[in-house]
């Protein structure tokens, strides 16, 4: 689009009197391409703290520690070798439980 540099321009003082229809027609354009979120999905998706989930089922893989592994004996995880910082009488430290 060209630019028509000898039109007049707007002062600062012109840009503050944008008249209401002109503004509330810039937010209603502004908010036309958003997506309405139905709040009864929200809410059936949402898990509360403390809740009943007794009859669920979960269904994932575990995978015994590998030989290259250790768990940690600060935190519990299991790391690789390369992560270990130190081992002093049979405990083992990761690199983030040791700084």
């Amino acid at each position: 689009m060209a630019t028509d540099y000898d039109s007049p321009r707007k002062t600062d003082d012109d840009l503050g009197e944008d008249s209401l229809q002109e503004l509330q027609a810039r937010r209603t354009d502004k908010s036309s391409g958003s997506i309405d979120i139905d709040e009864t999905d929200l809410a059936e998706s949402l898990e509360l703290p403390g809740a009943d989930l007794s009859n669920e089922e979960l269904s994932l893989r575990v995978i015994p520690r590998q030989a290259d592994e250790f768990t940690c004996s600060r935190c519990f995880l299991v790391h690789h070798r390369s992560q270990l910082a130190s081992e002093k009488g049979g405990q083992q430290i990761c690199r983030e439980c040791a700084a």
